[in-house]
């Protein structure tokens, strides 16, 4: 229908990508509107960040855009129409937007009726209520630098242990919400354990922890912990992740690649708490400080973490200009939180990241005297520059690094060239499609870069990162650690803080706790104990029938979220329970059970990696970080737990539920070899009883229950009878493996047993934090 007389606003699009309120909150249409209504997390989320259609008499012939996401799109006068404009600040009667989302004419209203799509009344009073403010207009909230918050005011004093309990507090409050109580002793320290050191507690620190009644024996549980050496294993796992590390080079002939020392270091770096601003100098620009050595120069391995090619025939710009692509994008994403490489090919969409400022960025990571090929799959030796380490090395500067025999290790390493490569803007991306020459600089929207005090390499660019006015560095790393220890960031799209990203379920306390890590010296240990000493971390997964309808995705906290363990915490639990593990930090990459064929079937038929051969001994039980990692053909058992490929940067891995998995802990080899390994180390105790009561506290990390005990002792007996029926059976279940057999006569009774005890790995429970 076309009408003459009225402008009709088409605001479809602005729906169709609304999600709520706050841009991840479902359940608080009924809250009372805010005092002061602000721009970001308010009116954004429903306006959008779109270009909004702008429809005229004839809608066949006049269409424009029209911007409701800055102030010059929504106040200056509507084209054609100049005594009407979209939003006129104090007036809502005024502003055209108001006045059709508030429409009762079915012909005005909007979004229109057949978008089947509504504002409720609380939304449209949100944008009549911010209209009447003088409807402010802010810039993106991750592009301002965080200030600390004041600590808000809440009822339930009692409930809070630190200041972090006091943001999560007062949100709950707003929403009608109460916290839970203190979880279970056990849970609680098998929730910890597994954060801190990916691995389950052990039999001995669970009764002493269940033991301690004193104030402090949980503050004394996260110390010990914390010192412990696996802490770094654990925490440098999700760092692989953002680093792409990986034991091949990728590509179709994907060849051996020796960057172990690099994983080493950072496992090092993690044991040693290097706080995150020397943590990250290192890794960046480790090769360009002062006090450099070799230590430092290992740390640089991140920017050579990267897929690269050995392919003969390729053009070599192409594939250098890859190389400098994925450091670019690496950066962005891993220490930014923002989608860099939207703006290769143009200018971003959304986020104020220009394709010069794309280029400007590349220009930092362009000076390596690198080529897109330097050797084909038959080369010996690393990609240059790269750097030897020799005995010499371990037994000085870096005695973390576990080297396994007296030839030298050489690892690619970042180094500058002498002379400065010029760096252009590439027409949408196209290695030989070289346009305007662009300098060293990063987007003004995020931080001015100051050449003149900072320089023109990626040491400066670190100084750039780690200044205090940059809004996004100290922000996205709390977020991320957030994230990993909850299963949800603060703000939830970890790898993108930008106008596309999710906002932020609790502003305020995102920033303090940025502005925290920075005054008290990027300190990630410190940072660490602060959020599991908080009462929001050690708070029951119990959920009321109020919580799960009032906040089903549990953004505000009112429980613990049960969490399932990572890929490689699952295997480590295994291994770690049953007795199996080998607790070696470091060194290089292993080849544990696979399934056969695999390497094989999807080779190039050229280099060291096309047959996969299997590790012995007690290199077969190894920390699943360790795991050899061929880009091409990633560890099966790992990629149906969701572990990443390593092709390119992921800060947040994806969670799954899939049949595959069930299949996984039913028939691994490594499932069903603990479970025989744990099962010859309980079948001397005096009883069943016993027996089924230590591998339960075991696996499960809690006292069992009675009636858990009463099945599983019903089902030993039952297991008894079948393998007394079919003793050849018996054999065959409990011949899997490579450790060594305990010298047990009664396989029926082994056998019987091993069943039990890999029911119990199979609990969902077992494999999960809660």
């Amino acid at each position: 229908m076309v009408r003459s007389d009225f402008l009709t606003l088409n605001l479809f699009c602005m729906w169709v990508v609304f999600t709520c309120l706050t841009g991840c909150d479902t359940n608080t249409q009924s809250a009372s509107l805010p005092d002061k209504v602000d721009f970001n997390f308010h009116i954004r989320p429903i306006l959008s960040d779109k270009c909004f259609t702008c429809h005229g008499p004839d809608a066949n012939q006049r269409k424009e855009d029209l911007r409701l996401d800055t102030e010059e799109g929504a106040y200056g006068p509507l084209k054609d129409y100049a005594d009407r404009h979209a939003i006129v600040p104090g007036n809502p009667m005024m502003s055209e937007v108001y006045r059709r989302i508030s429409s009762d004419d079915s012909t005005e209203v909007m979004p229109p009726l057949e978008s089947n799509l509504k504002l409720t009344s609380r939304e449209v009073k949100l944008i009549e209520k911010w209209i009447k403010q003088g409807a402010e207009y802010k810039p993106h909230w991750a592009f301002v630098a965080p200030e600390r918050p004041d600590i808000p005011q809440v009822s339930q004093q009692s409930w809070v242990t630190n200041e972090i309990d006091y943001f999560i507090l007062n949100k709950l409050e707003e929403v009608n919400l109460t916290p839970n109580q203190k979880a279970d002793k056990g849970l609680l320290l098998k929730r910890l354990a597994f954060d801190l050191t990916g691995l389950p507690p052990t039999l001995e620190l669970q009764r002493r922890y269940l033991t301690d009644n004193s104030p402090e024996s949980y503050e004394k549980v996260v110390d010990e912990l914390l010192e412990s050496p696996h802490y770094g294993e654990k925490m440098a796992i999700h760092w692989l992740d953002v680093a792409r590390y990986a034991d091949s080079h990728g590509y179709q002939d994907d060849g051996l690649r020796t960057m172990w020392p690099w994983r080493d270091w950072v496992i090092h770096a993690f044991n040693q708490n290097y706080p995150y601003d020397k943590f990250l100098t290192w890794q960046l620009a480790g090769d360009l400080i002062t006090d450099r050595n070799i230590e430092t120069i290992l740390a640089t391995g991140f920017n050579r973490n990267h897929k690269i090619t050995q392919e003969g025939g390729v053009i070599d710009e192409e594939y250098r200009i890859e190389y400098v692509t994925d450091r670019t994008n690496t950066f962005g994403k891993a220490f930014l939180g923002l989608t860099f490489e939207c703006a290769k090919c143009h200018d971003h969409k959304y986020d104020p990241i220009s394709q010069k400022d794309y280029y400007s960025t590349f220009a930092f990571f362009d000076k390596v005297p690198e080529k897109g090929l330097f050797g084909t799959i038959d080369a010996s030796f690393a990609d240059p520059p790269n750097m030897k380490i020799t005995d010499d090395d371990v037994a000085g500067v870096i005695k973390f690094v576990n080297k396994k025999d007296t030839a030298a290790v050489e690892v690619m390493v970042m180094k500058d060239s002498a002379g400065i490569r010029t760096t252009h803007i590439l027409n949408r991306g196209n290695y030989d499609a070289k346009t305007d020459t662009v300098h060293t600089s990063t987007p003004e929207a995020i931080l001015a870069y100051d050449t003149t005090r900072l320089g023109t390499n990626r040491l400066g660019l670190t100084k750039w990162l780690l200044d205090r006015n940059n809004p996004l560095t100290a922000r996205v790393f709390v977020n991320r650690l957030w994230q990993e220890i909850f299963g949800r960031g603060i703000v939830k799209t970890s790898g993108d803080f930008g106008m596309q990203g999710d906002l932020p379920s609790h502003p305020d306390l995102l920033d303090w706790l940025a502005v925290d890590f920075m005054d008290h010296g990027w300190d990630i240990k410190r940072l660490v104990k602060q959020i599991v000493m908080s009462s929001v971390y050690t708070q029951s997964s119990a959920t009321s029938k109020k919580q799960t309808e009032r906040d089903p995705e549990n953004i505000y906290l009112s429980h613990t979220n049960r969490v399932r363990l990572g890929a490689e915490m699952i295997r480590d639990h295994v291994l770690a329970s049953s007795g199996l593990i080998n607790p070696e930090i470091g060194g290089p990459s292993v080849k544990p059970y696979q399934p056969e064929g695999i390497w094989e079937s999807s080779t190039s038929g050229r280099g060291l990696l096309q047959f996969y051969v299997q590790d012995h001994g007690s290199d077969l039980y190894r920390r699943g970080m360790y795991t050899f990692i061929k880009r091409t053909v990633p560890p099966p058992g790992m990629l149906i737990f969701d572990a990443s490929n390593r092709d390119q940067c992921e800060v947040r891995r994806l969670s799954t539920n899939t049949p595959l998995q069930a299949l996984v802990m039913l028939n691994d080899p490594t499932v069903l070899e603990g479970s025989r390994v744990l099962a010859e180390s309980l079948i001397l105790k005096e009883n069943d009883e016993e027996m089924i009561e230590e591998a339960f506290q075991r696996i499960v990390c809690r006292p069992i229950k009675l009636a858990e005990k009463t099945l599983l002792l019903s089902y030993l007996e039952e297991e008894r009878t079948r393998f007394a029926q079919d003793k050849e059976q018996a054999e065959k279940f409990v011949n899997i493996g490579e450790h060594p057999h305990q010298k047990i006569k009664d396989k029926v009774e082994l056998a019987a047993l091993m069943q039990v005890v890999h029911t119990i790995y199979n609990m969902e429970e077992a494999i999960t934090k809660s």
